[in-house]
């Protein structure tokens, strides 16, 4: 029992990395990147939002009726997302008015209601909690990696958290950023890049 619940959160930080190896959820990874910071915020949300949805779906998988499932999940989805956005509004108000509109579309993220669907509603509560969990640490790690790549070629800078970062131009002044990196064709050109080391990684 305790392996089979590390292989379902282990799963998440490499077999079923969700943007680059089931290539789900690629609206944020490609909107909210544009830094370090960003990418993890909106992960971070995201996780949430993936390891309470799960919960409550695995918890109500008996009762919920087949017939309307989909819009169930939805609705606790939606309201998982709700409470984020106001803990982000009340705690990381900066961080909210950066990620924007792309915290209410965590309701349609399809790598949430995909877990919700093809996992929560068919397993129990402790292994639904570990597929949630890998999943958005995964999807998490995924966006702060691109979001720093992103931000160092785009920016000469690295944003942590609020004011906490570096400033690389200091380190190497002749360096010139390439400022695409943080606009819409960057955010293409560092997925098929980072899409293309991994698959060169392989298994």
């Amino acid at each position: 029992m305790a392996k089979s619940i590390v292989q379902e959160f282990t799963k998440g930080l490499w077999e079923e990395l969700p943007p680059f190896r089931l290539v789900l959820g690629l609206c944020p990874v490609l909107g909210v990147t544009t830094s370090m910071e960003n990418g993890l915020g909106m992960g971070v949300a995201t996780t949430f939002v993936l390891a309470c949805s799960n919960i409550l779906v695995s918890l109500l998988r008996n009762i919920i009726p087949p017939k309307v499932r989909i819009a169930c999940f939805i609705i606790i989805i939606a309201s998982f997302v709700i409470v984020v956005e106001h803990l982000l509004q009340a705690y990381a108000y900066p961080l909210f008015l950066k990620l924007g509109v792309f915290i209410p579309l965590i309701v349609v993220n399809c790598i949430v209601l995909g877990r919700a669907e093809a996992f929560a509603s068919k397993n129990g509560i402790a292994s639904s909690t570990a597929d949630g969990m890998g999943i958005g640490i995964g999807f998490t790690l995924s966006l702060g990696a691109l979001g720093a790549f992103r931000e160092i070629l785009g920016k000469g800078s690295l944003t942590i958290w609020g004011d906490l970062g570096y400033n690389l131009t200091s380190v190497f002044p002749s360096f010139q950023p390439f400022e695409f990196m943080v606009q819409a064709p960057g955010a293409f050109i560092g997925l098929g890049l980072m899409l293309c080391a991994i698959n060169a990684i392989g298994d």
